[in-house]
């Protein structure tokens, strides 16, 4: 028989059960009007945002291209194309100012890294498209929902003669060295520097103690030699010193008289022949590389206005080349010397200068575009790999550009220094060559730098070069035939 007691403690519990599920009803109705109703959008897009998934679409980077349309790919062209890296971490997030609608770099974004891959960056590289799809619970394509198309990077069609620049590369032949050529207003139909390396693996090359990633036609700066002479006759003739009458006699040797003692500067065919030129003027003293002539005309000249015309040149500045890593010639002053070695400046430095030696230090692009004001007619022209020049005319006399012309093609004929084009005109009939030697004296174990620079046709160039072999030897016997065959390759396949 139920008790009172019993029938007590069973209504309690009863009513404590009954709270019991109350209470969790009301809990369990509450969270569902928070789900549903309070945070319904925010878990409905996350439940679309896990079976709608963002593809991205990369868009096609543009080509390089040579002016006939060939795609510039592998080591022959690397110093000219540069090459393609992921970005780093200090580049994610950034924007390049120079295409701002582009938007912030990615991680793992390819991005240019010298050569024109990174100076045109921004025409190359495309915008990235993107295609919204809807996947199942395992991620399988189930439809697509709309597609943002990827904008493709722009081509690049520069002034580059394909044939010519793989004709370079193969006669260096890995070489240390670097060669320029041009038309006569600086449009660039090869720039080459060696050793190359491969674009495609550039680890590789990252401790090759040759530096194949150094960039010797832009950012090395070598001692000109000779070929720096026809600039230092050019401004003797301008500022009045010689004309085309000016006679000297080369005995072989120039002795200076000083109170430190006597110095005596040698010409080099006296040096090595112990030969002498006797009386000659300026279009010998070009065609025989005469030292002891461009000795005494420097002198005549003086320093402060070889600087000047140096100046004009285009040798303080850089040559608007349109790649990255191009650096500033040093043209060597008695302000210079003293400022930076705490030195008076002599007669000898106005000497050394003269022929291309001394603190003269010049990149071979600097080098070449200011030897193109003899080649252009008296203009002074930028380099460029993409599109067309700017030429500013400099106030040289005609005749004076013709006497140095008339020097150069005997440089190149019988009897001058440049013996590897003194059949050229039996070859190529019609088409006249001139030229100029150098060999350039280093301080490396008696080593020289051997350069050559030529251009053809005379009166109207199509091409001009200059040829520089790093610690080569001399540059008749080793730049010479290198430029000779590169010279031969245009004219045979222009």
């Amino acid at each position: 028989m139920q008790t009172l007691s019993n029938k007590k403690n069973d209504s309690w519990l009863s009513w404590f059960l009954r709270g019991v599920l109350i209470l969790g009803s009301l809990v369990l109705i509450a969270r569902l009007f928070e789900l549903q109703i309070i945070k319904g959008n925010y878990y409905r897009n996350l439940s679309e945002g896990n079976r709608i998934t963002r593809v991205k679409i990369v868009a096609t980077r543009g080509k390089i291209l040579a002016r006939g349309g060939e795609i510039l790919e592998g080591s022959d062209f690397s110093h000219l194309t540069g090459y393609l890296a992921e970005t780093n971490e200090d580049e994610v997030g950034k924007i390049d100012p120079a295409c701002i609608e582009k938007g912030p770099k990615k991680l793992g974004q390819l991005v240019g890294r010298g050569g024109l891959q990174e100076y045109y960056n921004c025409s190359l590289s495309g915008v990235d498209g993107e295609e919204l799809i809807e996947v199942d619970s395992l991620g399988v394509k189930l439809r697509s929902l709309g597609i943002r198309e990827p904008i493709a990077g722009l081509d690049l069609k520069t002034n580059i003669d394909f044939g010519l620049q793989k004709e370079i590369a193969k006669d260096f032949d890995g070489n240390p060295g670097a060669v320029v050529a041009t038309d006569k207003n600086g449009e660039v139909l090869a720039l080459f520097s060696s050793p190359s390396f491969d674009p495609s693996d550039v680890a590789k090359s990252l401790n090759d103690s040759k530096l194949p990633l150094f960039n010797r036609s832009i950012g090395g700066l070598f001692h000109p030699g000779s070929i720096f002479k026809p600039l230092v006759a050019i401004v003797a003739l301008e500022e009045g010193e010689i004309d085309k009458n000016y006679k000297f006699n080369d005995t072989g040797v120039i002795t200076v008289n000083t109170l430190y003692g006597n110095y005596s500067y040698s010409n080099w065919y006296f040096t090595q022949y112990g030969g002498k030129e006797g009386e000659i003027d300026l279009t010998k003293a070009l065609a025989r590389s005469t030292d002891t002539f461009f000795y005494t005309i420097g002198e005549l000249t003086g320093i402060d206005n070889l600087v000047e015309w140096m100046k004009k040149f285009g040798l303080t500045k850089l040559t608007d080349i349109d790649i990255p890593g191009e650096i500033l010639s040093l043209i060597p002053s008695p302000d210079w010397k003293l400022k930076v070695k705490n030195e008076k400046w002599f007669l000898g430095n106005t000497y050394h200068f003269s022929i291309g030696q001394g603190d003269l230090a010049l990149t071979p692009v600097g080098i070449h575009r200011a030897n193109l004001v003899v080649t252009s007619g008296g203009k002074l022209c930028s380099l460029k790999i993409v599109g067309n020049t700017v030429c500013q005319k400099l106030k040289i006399k005609i005749d004076n550009i013709n006497l140095i012309k008339s020097g150069m093609k005997k440089a190149c004929s019988t009897g001058g220094t440049g013996y590897t084009f003194f059949d050229f005109q039996e070859k190529y009939e019609g088409i006249d060559v001139a030229c100029k030697t150098g060999t350039a004296e280093t301080n490396d174990d008696g080593k020289t730098h051997a350069w050559f620079t030529a251009f053809a046709p005379v009166d109207n160039p199509e091409i001009m070069l200059t040829v520089m072999v790093e610690g080569g030897g001399e540059g008749s016997k080793v730049a010479g035939p290198i430029a000779r065959k590169i010279i031969d390759y245009y004219f045979v396949n222009k």
